[in-house]
């Protein structure tokens, strides 16, 4: 290896604010440059800035067209490569791969990663009836990072399923039937998970929620804690409604040394991967396995030349709990230890597809703090769909950076087809129940027909919504009408 292909991380950088003068509050590209200047100080030397070739930017939730030109032209820069990346929270992990790989190969010597939500601003002004007006940043950058998308059975379409909060819902509600937990055993188990997330959130001075949670309150459906989709009340789900931005500072260890850069800031990325499971939900064998995460956590310790026993802190991509217990199965974790470094997408805070770019800061500092430990961070694209993963040390690694796409290593036999309208009674796998502000609205079942096919069932019957949430409801047979309806066979 020689210093020039050598990709190390020198400077992190993550920033919040929580300003309800909505007048006098920053829209995201505002946060992202911030961040970029942080970073700058945190390694030590801003004049780095002045080195970027490259900067590339997690797509999120606003509408700007080129962003990464826009922070390039407020930091001065001229003949800078323009990147954003598609949907999904695997795409931070997956820049960051490839952004080695261009340092490696010489392509660039130094690139900037960023991105920015304002969700708790978008929230206060829906709240208050104000309207937040922000650039619109046109242009088309040079470079789209695409790493593919999740599918939608049209099946799921007409049945009206498909949103994130609802399809991990069902794949929770599949776990407890598989770990043959009842609805409070299960309940307690996981608030019990999502609390020891709060207990690390309490120790990163850049979670958004920083005070104590219990497991009791995690679980206790009330005023500020409202059912979204069973089993899950609202702290069950990721927090979108934050106003947070990050940005990592990469570059090669020769520029480190011409600028200065004390080693004490270098953490080395030591190995990566992305694949991804079966595109469309409805036509995976089962809900509470991943293949392709296991394939990819697998190749990324091979790469690394590193067992789990090895790694000192682990980032589980946590959206919803069942994300998390999918993965740790997956990898071969225990629920018991720690598997955050910043609280999770819940306490930490969820700035959608930017949440990876704080997850890999945050271990970046317990790296520089503790130079011979390990840090492993997987993000997770849709519906347990896409899936990246890095292993980071603040030790230089035996071998350069290793990278492969284990696409073509993923087990994608078994696939299950949909049938729309069984004639026989089917099985409930997995459910959940929905609910708008007030109460719940519609039931839905993922059902398997006697020969293997999986079909979905609604209902908006209010005794059967209730029924589904105090007994269990995986494992019993019903019957779905052609226009989709579902009633249980007695």
């Amino acid at each position: 290896m020689t210093d020039s292909s050598v990709p190390i991380i020198v400077g992190v950088a993550q920033v919040a604010q929580r300003n309800k003068n909505l007048q006098h509050t920053k829209e995201p590209i505002d946060l992202m440059l911030d961040a970029l200047h942080a970073a700058a100080n945190d390694c030590g030397n801003h004049a780095i800035l002045d080195r970027i070739k490259s900067i590339r930017v997690s797509q999120g939730q606003w509408q700007y067209g080129n962003p990464a030109r826009f922070l390039a032209e407020k930091l001065e820069l001229n003949g800078v490569e323009t990147g954003k990346t598609v949907f999904g929270g695997n795409g931070v992990q997956t820049t960051l791969n490839l952004s080695c790989l261009d340092i490696q190969s010489g392509k660039f010597d130094v690139i900037a990663m960023t991105g920015g939500e304002c969700g708790y601003s978008q929230a206060h002004a829906r709240r208050s009836g104000q309207e937040l007006i922000w650039r619109e940043l046109p242009g088309t950058p040079d470079w789209t990072i695409k790493y593919g998308i999740g599918v939608r059975d049209p099946l799921e379409t007409e049945r009206g399923i498909g949103g994130a909060s609802q399809m991990y819902a069902v794949i929770e509600n599949a776990i407890r039937h598989d770990r043959g937990e009842s609805i409070d055993e299960h309940q307690i188990m996981v608030s019990e998970l999502w609390s020891r997330f709060n207990d690390v959130a309490q120790t990163n001075p850049n979670a958004w929620i920083q005070h104590d949670v219990s497991a009791e309150e995690i679980r206790t459906e009330g005023s500020n804690n409202r059912p979204i989709a069973f089993p899950y009340p609202k702290l069950m789900n990721a927090n979108n409604n934050v106003d947070q931005g990050a940005a990592l500072l990469l570059c090669s260890v020769h520029i480190a040394k011409e600028l200065g850069i004390p080693e004490s800031k270098w953490v080395y990325p030591w190995a990566g991967t992305d694949a991804h499971d079966t595109q469309t939900v409805s036509h995976r064998a089962k809900f509470t396995e991943a293949p392709g995460l296991r394939r990819v956590a697998q190749s990324v310790l091979e790469l690394a030349e590193v067992n789990l026993s090895d790694i000192a802190h682990f980032d589980l991509y946590s959206c919803f709990p069942s994300a998390v217990q999918v993965a740790a199965k997956e990898i071969g974790l225990d629920l018991e230890q720690p598997l955050t470094v910043t609280g999770g997408l819940t306490f930490g805070g969820g700035p959608l597809n930017n949440y990876v770019m704080h997850a890999i800061a945050r271990t970046a500092e317990l790296l520089r703090a503790q130079t011979d430990n390990i840090g492993m961070v997987t993000a997770n694209g849709g519906i347990l769909t896409k899936h990246a993963h890095g292993i980071y040390s603040s030790t230089p690694p035996s071998r350069p950076f290793q990278y492969q796409n284990v696409q073509a290593h993923v087990d994608t036999s078994n696939h299950r087809v949909t049938e729309a309208n069984p004639s026989e009674p089917v099985q409930v796998e997995g459910y959940t129940v929905i609910y708008g502000r007030e109460a719940s609205i519609r039931g839905v079942a993922a059902c398997l027909t006697a020969d293997g096919k999986r079909t979905w069932g609604f209902t908006t019957d209010r005794d059967l919504m209730h029924e589904m949430q105090t007994r269990e409801f995986c494992g019993r047979a019903v019957q779905i009408g052609d226009d989709g309806a579902m009633q249980p066979v007695a």
